[in-house]
């Protein structure tokens, strides 16, 4: 009978050591652990809490009037007897905002947003979308009548990118899609300035 208690003694002796060193391990550890969790929580969260609901419509409503301003450049570009200012500035446009639209389209992606961006159609010139009744119009203009309806149209089209632009700036979270909104801002008010001073020209 000896045996087996001292036996049992020392294994409980080694069980209570093993406990307190698991322990005391375990208490350093948790000072970098927690850490460690969270940080690997941050890194894999990061592109879906990176943003917000402002972002989202930013994105969800600039890409359909984004194609739309490459929709009325490519209009005015197919065109004979354009204004050279005219066919500049078309182009310019196209050479900035589709790269813009891949791009917004790539941020949905990643936020996991839904992408559909049908009811832009609803908010007509507010936003400065063109109807389809201005879009006729374009298409059917020609020569100095085409490239003045194109300048005008752009005029109202970039005043209401750059209202969306602004409202991003002021509410929106993630950084890139601030930055975006206040290139859009620069460059389509330069853009109304130099369309105002071609109309004078027409």
């Amino acid at each position: 009978m000896k045996i087996p208690t001292a036996a049992t003694a020392a294994l409980t002796l080694l069980a209570a050591l093993t406990l307190t060193g698991c322990a005391g391990a375990t208490g350093s550890g948790s000072d970098s652990m927690p850490g460690m969790d969270h940080g690997a929580s941050s890194a894999a969260s990061a592109p879906n809490t990176d943003f917000n609901d402002a972002d989202v419509m930013f994105a969800q409503m600039m890409i359909p009037h984004h194609e739309q301003a490459v929709e009325m450049s490519d209009m005015i570009l197919a065109k004979d007897g354009i204004d050279e200012d005219v066919i500049t500035l078309a182009e310019d446009i196209k050479a900035a905002q589709q790269p813009e639209i891949d791009q917004l389209q790539e941020w949905l992606d990643a936020w996991g947003a839904d992408g559909d961006t049908g009811a832009m159609g609803d908010m007509g010139h507010a936003s400065g979308m063109m109807s389809e009744n201005d879009m006729t119009a374009l298409d059917s203009a020609t020569g100095a009548e085409a490239s003045r309806l194109f300048l005008e149209q752009m005029t109202m089209h970039h005043e209401g990118a750059i209202d969306m632009a602004q409202d991003e700036v002021d509410n929106g979270h993630n950084p890139d899609a601030i930055a975006m909104a206040q290139t859009i801002i620069d460059t389509q008010t330069a853009e109304i300035a130099t369309m105002q001073e071609l109309l004078e020209g027409l």
